[in-house]
């Protein structure tokens, strides 16, 4: 089973905010092809910006959310060949679980 790693450098998190994007009513997400990503390794990383609230909201948004793609990781055939930044939107906290994590299933299987 391939590696779950984050995105850590600035450099990194510029050029795949820099790629294509993904909207839905939950999250944005961006993906790009990175040259450090090998095909063993499922890199991705999650934001929630200040203005979605408090950091207990903010911690909530980024556990449902990391939940959400660790689930989509083992559900189904994500393409490892890029990098993901999930960035969360004020209706991630408010709408259902089950709601958010269809759609954002949806949509990173759209990725090929």
């Amino acid at each position: 089973m391939p590696k779950v790693l984050s995105l850590s450098k600035n450099e990194d998190f510029k050029t795949v905010l820099g790629g294509k994007k993904i909207l839905n009513k939950f999250v944005t997400i961006y993906y790009k092809k990175l040259t450090i990503n090998d095909k063993n390794k499922f890199i991705y990383s999650i934001i929630a910006k200040k203005k979605l609230g408090n950091a207990v909201f903010r911690n909530k948004i980024k556990r449902r959310l990391r939940s959400i793609a660790l689930e989509a990781y083992k559900k189904i055939n994500i393409n490892l060949k890029y990098s993901y930044i999930f960035i969360a939107k004020k209706n991630v906290f408010d709408g259902e679980f089950k709601l958010i994590k269809e759609q954002i299933i949806r949509d990173v299987d759209k990725i090929k």
